[in-house]
């Protein structure tokens, strides 16, 4: 099976290095290319075997499934364009969460999936979020999904969820550290542990917690009950959580979806021309 990749960005990349690394493709089945084309040639120096074609075009006449890793607001004037191209035998799998399979379904001939991957499935651990087109077939749909095995939790989720669920996989990497980084910096701040120290046993820390929870040792509620002595240094440090965290994450989930429902917009009236 030849596998095309469109787009060779941050999360082109992290596709293709993580099956590569995962040994779930071999680099002789993958052909991809870039708008910079030099983004895809740097890939071909880590991995001489894959081939760089010089256009999108040279992709899908190469290629049995096609990955589109390419802005929203991109896809469907390049699916235009590449619209004598695409045969019903052809698989189109997009990573973008605004755009519906229903929607690919429209403007192309052949099998669609949606996986909307994660930075930890650089790691080959995680999840990645998966719908079928209604045209998807048993053959695709097994082998898309045995594909992500190989560098995630392949999971599939209905189409209402798509943003919560994009939040939570795609998205909580960034979040979560974000906090941990105001974690460490706050420590740097009020002690007299070093910025290393801190970041050291803050990473140590983490691994660790999500050690925990991967080998089902502890659900969040019960870890925290084992952490918090009554009384205890931990229980104040939760007092000042509960007291200052307020609706911070109803926030976060309301400005993405915001966000989600503009770009839905925009997508929806390029796809109603």
């Amino acid at each position: 099976m030849k596998i095309g990749v469109i787009g060779t960005g941050n999360m082109g990349r992290i596709l293709i290095e993580a099956l590569l690394e995962a040994k779930a493709v071999a680099a002789t089945d993958l052909v991809i290319t870039n708008r910079t084309i030099e983004k895809a040639l740097d890939i071909q120096q880590k991995y001489p075997k894959l081939e760089v074609a010089t256009s999108p075009e040279d992709v899908i006449k190469r290629s049995n499934i096609v990955f589109l890793c390419i802005k929203p607001l991109d896809i469907h004037p390049l699916l235009k364009q590449l619209s004598p191209y695409w045969t019903k035998d052809h698989c189109l799998v997009s990573i973008t969460s605004p755009i519906t399979v229903q929607q690919l379904e429209s403007v192309v001939p052949c099998h669609v999936v949606r996986v909307i991957p994660s930075i930890t499935n650089r790691a080959l651990s995680g999840s990645s979020l998966m719908t079928f087109g209604n045209r998807c077939s048993a053959h695709y749909r097994a082998y898309i999904e045995q594909l992500f095995e190989h560098i995630s939790i392949p999971i599939s989720i209905e189409q209402e969820i798509t943003r919560v669920a994009s939040d939570i996989a795609s998205c909580g990497p960034a979040f979560f550290s974000y906090l941990l980084q105001r974690f460490i910096d706050a420590a740097v701040q009020k002690t007299n542990i070093s910025k290393e120290m801190a970041n050291k046993l803050a990473s140590e820390m983490i691994i660790g917690l999500g050690e925990l929870l991967k080998k089902g040792m502890y659900t969040l509620p019960t870890l925290q009950e084992k952490v918090c002595v009554k009384g205890g240094i931990t229980g104040e440090g939760i007092t000042v959580l509960e007291a200052e965290l307020g609706e911070i994450f109803e926030h976060v989930f309301e400005k993405t979806h915001a966000k989600f429902n503009e770009e839905i917009e925009k997508i929806d009236e390029q796809f109603h021309e």
